[in-house]
């Protein structure tokens, strides 16, 4: 049995009656309640952070792209309003809530097993998305997340860039390879592609 319930808050409850998981949730409502008490590196350790991104559609891809660090992800939603999903990446895997937002949104990640995974992929709602993952310095000493996606989004070309305030993303400036600013877009979360809603540009 897997049941997903929401308060009038938007606070992630979840039965189960999968034992691993369960800890897991418990974990996450521990952390949820500690959040506005701890600082910021304390609440990191915990599993939460604060994300603060923006979002590129890239038309040209990077020069030597197979020479920057990689990763191999596969994920699914087990709800996507607020967002819950399951993610493999390479041989990690994790239970991640989000809450609401666009460029700024709270995030927690709970580390699962593999057999744990393996038994919520089924559950997801839609479909599951493949990508790439390049990890691209920047001349800023930011980091662009490069996803190039497979399958069901063979030929999407997305970045994302973290940013440590909301100040830093508002003032940042792309580099030439990056395209249009799709930031505040809900149509190009991962959330929505796992629906199967098809940007017009894909």
């Amino acid at each position: 049995m897997f049941v997903l319930k929401f308060n009038q808050t938007q606070k992630l409850f979840i039965t189960l009656h999968d034992d691993e998981l369960q800890q897991a949730v418990c974990s996450m409502q521990m952390i949820e309640t500690a959040a506005a008490q701890e600082p910021r590196k304390a609440k990191e350790r915990n599993g939460y952070f604060m994300e603060i991104e923006r979002k590129y559609l890239i038309r040209t891809l990077p020069g030597s792209l197979e020479s920057y660090p990689s990763h191999c992800i596969e994920q699914g939603y087990l709800c996507t309003s607020p967002v819950v999903r399951i993610r493999r990446q390479d041989e990690e895997y994790w239970l991640t809530y989000k809450s609401k937002g666009l460029m700024v949104r709270e995030e927690y990640n709970l580390p699962l097993t593999r057999e744990a995974y393996e038994h919520l992929k089924p559950k997801a709602d839609g479909i599951l998305i493949s990508k790439t993952r390049y990890l691209i310095p920047l001349d800023s000493g930011l980091t662009a997340e490069l996803d190039v996606f497979h399958d069901d989004y063979e030929g999407l070309l997305l970045a994302e860039v973290e940013f440590p305030t909301e100040e830093a993303a508002n003032v940042f400036c792309p580099p030439s390879w990056f395209g249009e600013d799709v930031t505040f877009s809900s149509a190009y979360h991962n959330s929505t592609l796992s629906q199967g809603s098809r940007p017009a540009e894909v």
